[in-house]
C-alpha cells in the first residue's frame, strides 16, 4: 500500500513521499522525511534544524538559538510575554481576553474576522423555518451555535449538578471493531473509531421539536485525598460516566464513553503554522533517551487532500487543520452540514429512523449543504485568528521561581515552551512568529487515573494530546471557573497537576513532594501563562 504524506494545509515544509507497507511504522518514515532522526535528535550535518526547509541556514541558526532551553531564571527570556508572537493581544486581561483578533492581520482580514465571529455566534434553527439561512439545526444536537460550547471562546465545564446543562461538554461514543471491514477501516485510517451502532459517534442530549433527544449524560463523583509533602491534604474528585433516559433503545453493551469539555479557541492558526518537523523532533515513541517520556504523533487522513497528515487539534489530536476540526464540530455538535461534512443529518444513524424522517435545512437556492461556502471559510478564519493574550508578571520573582521548577521537575518535557512558526504558513500574520504554547502536541500516556479506555486513531485509551497552556491563567477571568483537564474534573491547577500519571508520574510526584513556597510558585507561574 502506498500513501502520500503531506505536512499540512499551510504547505509548511510540504513533502510528498511513498510509504510502503501501510500505516504501521509511518511515524518513523515520516520523521525521517522531515529530517528528524528516529530518536528525536537533530541531524546537524547541514546545520541546525535541517528539516526546516522553509528557512535559510542563517534563519535556522537564529531559530535554534532562540529555542534553546533557558539557562538562567533570574529574568524573563526575550519576547516571553508575547505568547502569540506579533499577533499577541496586549490589551486588558479581562473577560473578553480570548475574543480579540490576531493583532497583526490586515484591516480587510479584520472584517472577515468579524463576519466569522457573527457566524460563530449565530443561533441555528430547526427546519423548516422562515429564516431559511439559519435552517438545519440537528435534528440531534448538543448546541445551537459554536459560541454555546465555546463561551467567550474559552473553556467549557461539566454540569454543576443534575439541573445544569451539559452544553459545553459531551460524550464521545464508540465500540470495539468486530468485522474484517471495521478492522480494515481502522488500519487504513478511513475511520479512527467505530461509532456506537445506534447512537453514532457522539451523544446528543438535545433534539429539534418533535424528536426525542438521545438521552442525558450522568456524572457521579467520588472524592479521593492526596497528602502533599508539607502535610496539606488535597481532595480530588474522580468522575464516573453513564447515560440515562435513552431515546432510541439500549446502547451496545460494549460501548465506550469518553467525556470532552470544549477547549479554549485561542492561537489555533499559530498551532497550524508550526512546522511538522518541529513537532516530530520531540517524538520519542520508544523512549530511546530513557527519560520516561515518549510522545507519539497522531497521523490522520486530511479531508483536504485524502492523504495522511499530522493531527494537532482535539483532545486526542484527531484533526490536522482548523478547518477540518470546525467542519466536524458543525456536523457533530450542531447537526449542520458544510462542504467538508455534507451529511445534513449530522450524527443521526441508520438505526434512528425518527431522526432521518425529520426535515433538513438543505435548500436549492443555497446549494447542497446547510452552511455552504463561504460560511466554513469565514468561521475557520475566525477560529484561526483568535489572538493569544499577553502574559502577566513574567518578571515577578515568584513567577520566575515557578518557571525554574517547571523545567526542573520535567513539565517542559511535554509542555514544550516555544516554537518559531513556518515561513510558509497560509496566513501571513502567522508566519515566522516566536510563540509560546507550552505543548508538544503529541500523544502521551497519562496513566490509569485519566484513562478513558477508548482508543481513537493512534491514541490508546490512556493517551491524550498535550494541551497548550497559553491563556490557562485567565480561565476564571474569562469563563468564571477553574475547571481543567479533558472532562473538567480538576477544580484548580494544582488538582490538574495531581491527576497527571503515566509518563508524567515522576513530574507529578516531584510536585507532591514540594514544600509550600515552591508549590505556590509553580502555580503562580502557570497562572501567568
Amino acid at each position: 500500500m502506498t500513501i502520500k504524506l503531506y505536512a499540512n494545509k499551510s504547505g509548511a515544509g510540504v513533502r510528498r513521499l511513498g510509504v510502503a507497507s501501510g500505516v504501521l511504522g509511518t511515524c518513523l518514515v515520516a520523521a525521517t522525511a522531515f529530517g528528524v532522526s528516529a530518536s528525536g535528535i537533530f541531524d546537524d550535518a547541514d546545520g541546525p534544524l535541517p528539516h526546516r526547509t522553509d528557512l535559510t541556514l542563517q534563519d535556522r541558526i537564529r531559530v535554534a538559538a532562540v529555542l534553546e532551553p533557558p539557562q538562567a531564571f533570574d529574568a524573563a527570556q526575550p519576547f516571553e510575554a508575547m505568547s502569540g508572537g506579533a499577533g499577541t493581544y496586549t490589551g486588558a486581561a479581562d473577560s473578553n481576553a480570548f475574543s480579540r483578533f490576531t493583532q497583526n492581520i490586515t484591516f480587510e482580514q479584520q472584517s472577515d474576522f468579524h463576519i466569522g465571529d457573527s457566524l460563530f455566534t449565530k443561533l441555528w434553527v430547526s427546519s423548516p423555518s422562515s429564516t431559511q439561512a439559519s435552517d438545519g439545526l440537528g435534528p440531534l444536537f448538543n448546541a445551537r451555535s459554536c459560541q454555546s460550547c465555546h463561551l467567550k471562546d474559552g473553556r467549557g465545564h461539566p454540569p454543576v449538578d443534575m439541573a445544569d446543562s451539559a452544553i459545553s461538554m459531551f460524550l464521545r461514543l464508540s465500540v470495539p471493531p468486530r468485522t474484517e471491514a471495521e478492522f480494515a477501516a481502522l488500519e487504513s485510517r478511513e475511520m479512527l473509531r467505530i461509532p456506537e451502532p445506534t447512537y453514532g459517534g457522539q451523544f446528543q442530549d438535545l433534539a429539534v421539536p418533535g424528536l426525542q433527544a438521545e438521552g442525558r449524560m450522568v456524572i457521579e463523583y467520588t472524592e479521593e485525598e492526596v497528602v502533599l509533602g508539607d502535610g496539606e491534604v488535597v481532595s480530588l474528585r474522580r468522575p464516573t460516566y453513564s447515560v440515562a433516559n435513552l431515546g432510541f433503545g439500549p446502547m451496545d453493551p460494549e460501548v465506550m464513553l469518553s467525556p470532552r469539555v470544549a477547549p479554549p479557541m485561542i492561537g489555533l492558526g499559530l498551532i497550524e503554522a508550526i512546522h511538522p518537523g518541529d513537532l516530530l523532533a520531540n517524538a520519542d515513541p520508544d523512549d530511546s533517551d530513557g527519560d520516561g517520556v515518549s510522545g507519539r504523533p497522531s497521523w490522520v487522513i486530511s479531508d483536504e487532500t485524502g492523504d495522511l497528515a499530522l493531527g494537532r487539534f482535539g483532545w486526542k489530536a484527531t484533526n490536522p487543520t482548523v478547518r477540518q476540526q470546525s467542519a466536524g464540530a458543525f456536523s457533530g455538535d450542531i447537526g449542520i452540514s458544510t462542504p467538508d461534512a455534507s451529511n445534513a443529518y449530522g450524527d443521526c444513524t441508520d438505526n434512528q429512523d425518527a431522526c432521518l424522517a425529520m426535515a433538513s435545512g438543505v435548500q436549492p437556492r443555497l446549494g447542497e449543504t446547510e452552511a455552504p461556502d463561504p460560511v466554513l471559510d469565514l468561521v475557520t478564519f475566525y477560529a484561526s485568528n483568535l489572538a493569544v493574550p499577553m502574559r502577566r508578571d513574567v518578571e515577578h520573582a515568584d513567577v520566575l521561581r515557578g518557571k525554574e521548577l517547571f523545567h526542573d521537575v520535567g513539565c517542559a518535557a511535554c509542555h514544550t515552551p516555544s516554537f518559531v512558526t513556518s515561513r510558509n504558513a497560509a496566513t501571513e500574520a502567522h508566519r515566522f512568529q516566536l510563540i509560546w504554547p507550552y505543548s508538544d502536541f503529541l500523544l502521551h500516556d497519562m496513566g490509569e487515573g485519566l484513562a478513558d479506555n477508548r482508543p481513537v486513531g493512534d491514541a490508546s485509551g490512556r493517551e491524550w494530546k498535550t494541551p497548550p497552556l497559553w491563556g490557562i491563567g485567565l480561565t476564571e477571568t474569562v469563563n468564571g471557573h477553574t475547571q481543567f483537564l479533558h472532562d473538567g474534573r480538576a477544580r484548580s491547577l494544582l488538582e490538574a497537576v495531581l491527576w497527571h500519571g503515566g509518563e508524567a508520574q515522576a513530574a507529578r510526584d516531584s510536585v507532591v513532594a514540594m514544600q509550600t513556597d515552591d508549590r505556590n510558585a509553580l502555580i503562580r507561574f502557570l497562572e501567568s501563562l
